[in-house]
């Protein structure tokens, strides 16, 4: 019933005690505005529903890496399906204050540093902060909208598990947006992350289609609700007494205990038990990384051609490896047996794709599948270079047997539990092993067994600095880094500490860099400058981070001089940007450097089981590899080819 003329007096008498100053105070900005014409209809009685809202629903991603993007776009796709009519809206392109406009909204919402949003929803997240947080706004600005929120998240980041989707929910409420479905919380480390995902799409398509009459009408078409304005902006006050809808889902059918979220939390998708053992890489992370050319084995493995395995197929030279180490980069394959990592660097050239943990909680594959695989896969990309233009036939020839093995791919290799088997599958093909481990498990490495060589990631000297490059997920990273460095003094084989140097993050710690050194006595020091990997909004860096190769050289002449001669630069790899420092006493023998290893040597060493030491495989350094050569590292056997290229940064004077 319309209200009466009498009832309108009063209505309007009580409005005309609101004074000037305050009508001016609600008036001052768009929200309020909007704020006091809601108020305004409630207390006259007049529908408050915008005639001007949107006929169709919106679904907004919050993602930094594409994951949260990947969803929405499933989301879509299967509301489209169920005859649910709704827009794929990016945040970044959206005004905030017209969400009032919107009848209903759905958003998928990752977690980014420090639980806050990711970079394309933190204008959208600073709205909500700031309007939930003026008592001019109050609980009917968003009294007219329904929304549900699914949360991409990480348990490894502890207490910001889904930080931004839990904050999104609890600001939208508070300003008066009715929850249709709570908060479900997807975990990327569960390796559950789509079932858990489709559960929830499932359930909100049926809530949707059995509450359709509010939003959509059989054309699409919004149908206007003549329910009352409520001003409580707790959603189980929009629930009457006797249990009846109010233009909403009943509570009883969206409970904790029946969505997705809670649900997974307890092990169960779709009424099943889910299996304990999760598998590592979700089909959402597994097509990203086909995407940038990775080959996937069985469920956390993977390999990759490298651009110098092609470059040397072609003759066009090798990598630095090649120079300092003595590797046939044509025959040598790149891999890991995890994908996942601790850490979440601000130079990953793999811009974050890859999982993340602090230990291994995933299915475990067999050692001797994963190498088996590798190699399969690794000889199929090398018969694909086939008929590539400057590929030599003999150099063919040669990379279908590959001799090395860079366990460096991606993510942290050591994680692996059976990385010992996987290292002697190896070894039992002669193929050497070159491991990288990012210093942040420390028991793995006492426990490793001899391999050709052995990398720590050194990219810091200090911890503050360590936190901010590496961005790891322990606590105590710190105590891991140093533990880790301790434990690579015990190894026998050869050792190594690699930089990488990044303007303006890590360039001006020489003697805190120095100061490392007895702590895990490496063999060698690889320095190397970041390599830029173009724009992506996982990396604040620029080309103006990357430093020229005589930036590294002055850094590492520095570094060699705070050795007290302990360490002597030895070579260096020009087109890489990389310089190599070796311990005088063990590796250089009457003026003479022997950084290159006799592989041969190694192998016969390892069959024997018998203890040995890194001096027992080396070999001596050709001329042209040597630091001050005129080759600067560029093997002459190999034809130089360089192409033009473009850089928004001016060189060195």
């Amino acid at each position: 019933m319309p209200p009466s003329l009498s009832a309108l007096s009063t209505r309007l008498a009580v409005l005309s005690l609101l004074s000037a100053t305050t009508i001016y105070f609600f008036y001052k900005s768009r929200p309020h505005i909007r704020h006091l014409r809601n108020r305004l209809k409630a207390l006259t009685g007049l529908p408050a529903r915008n005639p001007n809202h949107s006929s169709r629903g919106k679904i907004f991603f919050l993602s930094e890496t594409g994951t949260s993007r990947a969803l929405a776009h499933r989301l879509h796709s299967f509301l489209a399906l169920s005859d649910l009519p709704f827009d794929l809206i990016d945040p970044k392109d959206y005004e905030p204050e017209d969400l009032h406009k919107e009848s209903l909204f759905l958003i998928v919402a990752s977690t980014w540093e420090s639980g806050k949003p990711p970079s394309n929803g933190r204008f959208l997240g600073d709205w909500l902060t700031e309007s939930s947080d003026d008592f001019r706004v109050g609980a009917l600005l968003l009294c007219n909208c329904k929304f549900s929120i699914f949360g991409v998240g990480s348990t490894s980041y502890g207490e910001t598990f889904n930080a931004v989707a839990k904050d999104f929910s609890k600001r939208l409420r508070k300003l008066g947006a009715a929850e249709v479905m709570e908060v479900c919380e997807g975990d990327v480390d569960e390796g559950n992350l789509d079932d858990v995902f489709d559960d929830w799409c499932k359930r909100l398509a049926i809530i949707l289609k059995g509450d359709s009459r509010p939003y959509f009408s059989n054309n699409g078409n919004v149908e206007e609700s003549d329910g009352e304005v409520s001003e409580h902006d707790d959603y189980d006050s929009e629930v009457e007494e006797n249990g009846e809808d109010k233009g909403i889902v009943d509570i009883e059918d969206i409970a904790g205990k029946t969505i997705a979220g809670t649900r997974a939390k307890n092990g169960m998708v779709n009424g099943e038990t889910l299996n304990k053992e999760k598998e590592m890489v979700s089909p959402v992370i597994r097509a990203s990384l086909e995407k940038q050319g990775y080959k996937i084995i069985g469920s956390h493995s993977g390999v990759k051609i490298c651009r110098w395995t092609k470059s040397q197929l072609r003759g066009r030279g090798g990598c630095y490896k090649h120079s300092f180490y003595g590797i046939e980069s044509h025959r040598c394959m790149e891999a890991t047996p995890s994908l996942a990592c601790a850490n979440k660097c601000v130079f990953c050239w793999r811009h974050h794709t890859n999982p993340v943990g602090k230990s291994w909680r995933w299915k475990m594959d067999d050692p001797l599948e994963i190498v088996q695989t590798a190699i399969e896969l690794h000889t199929k990309m090398i018969k694909q270079m086939k008929g590539v233009p400057g590929v030599k036939s003999d150099r063919l020839a040669e990379g279908l047997s590959p001799r090395h093995c860079a366990l460096s791919l991606v993510g942290e290799p050591i994680m692996y539990p059976e990385i010992n088997s996987l290292v002697d599958e190896l070894h039992r093909r002669r193929i050497s092993t070159f491991l990288v481990t990012n210093a942040q498990f420390p028991e793995r490495i006492m426990m490793l067994k001899p391999i050709t060589q052995l990398y720590v990631s050194v990219d810091a000297a200090t911890k503050d600095s360590l936190k901010a490059i590496d961005r790891p997920l322990f606590g105590d990273f710190w105590e891991r880094f140093l533990d880790s460095l301790k434990a690579l003094k015990e190894k026998q084989q050869r050792t190594v500490y690699r930089l990488t140097l990044v303007k303006g993050w890590n360039t001006e710690d020489v003697d805190a860099y120095s100061n490392l050194f007895s702590i895990g006595n490496p063999d060698f020091i690889e320095i190397k400058g970041v390599t830029y990997c173009g724009s992506s909004a996982t990396s604040k860096l620029t080309m103006e981070n990357v430093p020229w190769h005589s930036d590294v050289k002055e850094f590492s002449e520095a570094l060699a001089k705070k050795s007290n001669r302990e360490y002597e630069v030895a070579c260096e790899h020009v087109h890489s940007c990389c310089v190599l420092l070796a311990k005088v006493d063990k590796f250089k023998i009457n003026g003479q450097w022997f950084t290159w290893i006799d592989y041969d040597k190694f192998h016969d060493l390892v069959a024997s089981g018998r203890p040995f030491s890194s001096g027992d495989y080396m070999a001596p350094t050709p001329s042209w590899a040597v630091y001050g050569a005129e080759e600067g590292g560029f093997d002459p056997d190999q034809s130089r080819f360089k192409k033009e290229r473009h850089h928004n940064r001016s060189a060195p004077s």
